[in-house]
């Protein structure tokens, strides 16, 4: 699993000021030592997010030191969509952390295919495992899967070493067929008299 180098630059600038100047204020976080407030270059952080998801693992470069970390938020712009702040936390590589797991669903053009739909119900997964173990998210192939089956913890295919917080029985997703929903829709609809 490929992790990411992101170079950190201490900033003392208030962040409106460091977004003028092109950049992405941030915080690393450290547990026993204070906050430390940094800036990323937008479209190093940009590439990052796009490659590895939201809860990506990094190598921060901040001066001559380099820790290991995870992206554990990131804020946007309520209109814009732009990331307006980042926050990483630095953790030793065999520290067991907790993360909410985005689940990726392939094969929805399969069941599409054959008339059926995966109607999600969370997309998420809470784990937990070492920091260097963290997968950047879950994905589940759902294309040979068939009418009113259900995408449980078992589909979710994860390693041994990551343990799933989530019920036993929590229900990710389900299959169903596209005809029964058009039915129901042409059903509701009557003509006004």
């Amino acid at each position: 699993m490929e992790i990411a180098i992101l170079k950190a630059m201490e900033r003392s600038e208030e962040p409106k000021i460091v977004r003028k100047a092109g950049f992405i204020p941030g915080v690393l976080n450290e547990s026993g030592s204070a906050s430390t407030s940094v800036k990323f270059e937008m479209a190093a952080m940009n590439k990052i997010i796009s490659k590895h998801g939201m809860n990506a693992k990094v190598w921060v470069e901040l001066g001559a030191e380099k820790k290991f970390g995870f992206i554990k938020e990131i804020q946007r712009h309520a209109v814009e969509d732009k990331i307006i702040h980042v926050t990483i936390q630095l953790v030793s590589k065999d520290k067991e952390i907790k993360m909410q797991l985005p689940i990726n669903f392939h094969g929805n053009a399969e069941l599409e295919h054959r008339s059926l739909q995966l109607q999600v119900y969370k997309s998420e997964v809470e784990v937990t495992a070492k920091a260097a173990l963290m997968p950047d998210g879950v994905i589940v192939d759902v294309s040979g899967k068939e009418s009113g089956e259900n995408i449980t913890a078992g589909n979710l295919n994860l390693p041994p070493e990551i343990k799933i917080l989530d019920a036993a029985d929590e229900i990710y997703a389900v299959i169903k067929a596209i005809k029964e929903e058009i039915a129901e829709e042409t059903k509701e609809v009557k003509p006004a008299e």
